[in-house]
């Protein structure tokens, strides 16, 4: 599993950032994202929705929103 820490970066940079990690990885792979920005909470989901990925969790402790995301496809 991928881990993105995108603590301290403010929207729309968590967003640009997962993304792009999302475009590297193989389908089935997980990515583990954390970001303390709040709009990244309903701004990553969104990105998930728009790529066809699957957010298998989404969690809020503190400050910190974590997400676990697993790419679209097949896994091999």
């Amino acid at each position: 599993m991928t881990e993105l820490d995108l603590s301290g970066l403010k929207c729309p940079l968590p967003v640009l950032r997962t993304r792009k990690a999302l475009l590297s990885m193989a389908p089935g792979e997980k990515l583990h994202v954390v970001c303390t920005d709040p709009l990244a909470g309903i701004d990553v989901p969104n990105l998930i929705r728009e790529t066809g990925d699957v957010l298998e969790e989404q969690k809020q402790e503190a400050s910190r929103i974590s997400f676990l995301i697993r790419k679209a496809g097949p896994s091999k």
